[in-house]
């Protein structure tokens, strides 16, 4: 592939959509895969607290239990409506994401990033015996069964930086406790802030990527899932596209963000490529609905919330956003987006450009 010449259009993806689409259906794979049903963050040891505690200060989640195995420390974030938010620390085994945190501005926090979106899963041995035929790679050689559900998760993506884990629950779902878990002696309390009782359901998220490897990132989500590519906004004046995701209209969806063309200098390229090169490929920011965003946003920075641009947007528009400086502690940026007065569209260019500027930055 020659870089210097390089640019991005929806032509040659939308050909491979439809081929995509095509042989996920022949090879037997729809309806086997659903919606999105947790979110696995990993943080630094020294970090699991402030990490959880930062959460539960800045959105609507609610902590609900501390356990470890054999692996790994779990603080278990939820919320009604919402997917669960896994905070986790590693503590034993080779960590198969690490060479991916290594860049410029995430060296200092090797072990630390949202490695995981685990989605339902209707027939998990179905599906992972038709994808192994297809050349998908697990990080485990068999699924794991436990009493509350069976999982498996794939190999990190070279594309996105991202595990897709697939879960089926055998008993009451979010039961993510097994029997041989321990209990931690972690609890934390949720702020009584009526402000947070506006802050809902993780609406989507953004992984930057490559520009060049756009179209790839975005077929092999579709190949793993049961969603479908729904349209691209480009912001020529930043190289950047958002590329969006969707299951239904009503399910969470998932976001790519990639250049128009490669990164050529961090002095020339616009911020998604150069988010890249400083932070490696990986999730942006989490973008959870709210409502009554005006107040919410004045009294989350008034209790100490640092913003990286206003909020864009009106009722007439149809939407506002803002995005949070990242986190000290996961490197996530938080997105709040309120749709108004029946909203049909997912976003509008001027404000994809105008949160594109913002993350310059970073």
């Amino acid at each position: 592939m020659d870089l210097k010449s390089f640019k991005n259009d929806d032509s040659a993806l939308l050909a491979r959509v439809e081929r995509t689409l095509d042989a996920r259906r022949k090879a037997g794979l729809d309806g086997l895969v659903g919606g999105l049903e947790g979110v696995l963050i990993v943080v630094e040891p020294d970090r699991l607290a402030p990490a959880v505690e930062e959460l539960l200060q800045v959105t609507g989640l609610e902590f609900r239990d501390a356990f470890a195995d054999d692996a790994f420390q779990t603080c278990l974030l939820g919320q009604e409506g919402n997917v669960d938010f896994l905070v986790r620390v590693r503590t034993a085994g080779e960590n198969p994401f690490g060479s991916l945190n290594l860049h410029p501005k995430t060296s200092h926090l090797p072990n630390t990033r949202l490695e995981t979106f685990v989605y339902k899963c209707m027939d998990l041995e179905r599906y992972v015996a038709i994808q192994k035929t297809r050349g998908v790679a697990f990080l485990t050689p068999d699924i794991i069964r436990t009493p509350s559900y069976s999982f498996i998760q794939t190999t990190p993506s070279a594309f996105t930086g991202n595990s897709l884990g697939f879960i089926q629950w055998h008993e009451a779902e979010g039961q993510w406790r097994t029997p041989q878990c321990r209990a931690l002696d972690l609890a934390f309390t949720k702020p009584e802030h009526p402000w947070l009782r506006n802050i809902f359901e993780l609406d989507h998220t953004a992984t930057r990527v490559k520009a060049e490897e756009r179209d790839d990132a975005i077929i092999e989500f579709l190949e793993r899932t049961g969603y479908n590519f729904a349209f691209a906004v480009y912001v020529e004046s930043f190289n950047s596209i958002t590329n969006v995701a969707r299951l239904t209209m009503d399910d969470y969806a998932q976001v790519f963000t990639s250049g128009i063309k490669p990164f050529e200098s961090l002095e020339t390229s616009g911020p998604t490529e150069k988010f890249i090169h400083n932070y490696g490929k990986r999730v942006h920011h989490l973008a959870f609905r709210t409502e009554n965003i005006e107040h919410t946003y004045e009294m989350l920075g008034k209790d100490g919330l640092e913003y990286m641009v206003e909020l864009v947007g009106s009722r007439e528009e149809g939407l506002r956003q803002t995005f949070t400086w990242p986190s000290k502690h996961t490197f996530l940026v938080n997105e709040y987006i309120q749709r108004y007065d029946g909203f049909d569209g997912f976003f509008t260019k001027s404000n994809v450009t105008a949160l594109t500027r913002a993350t310059e930055k970073q």
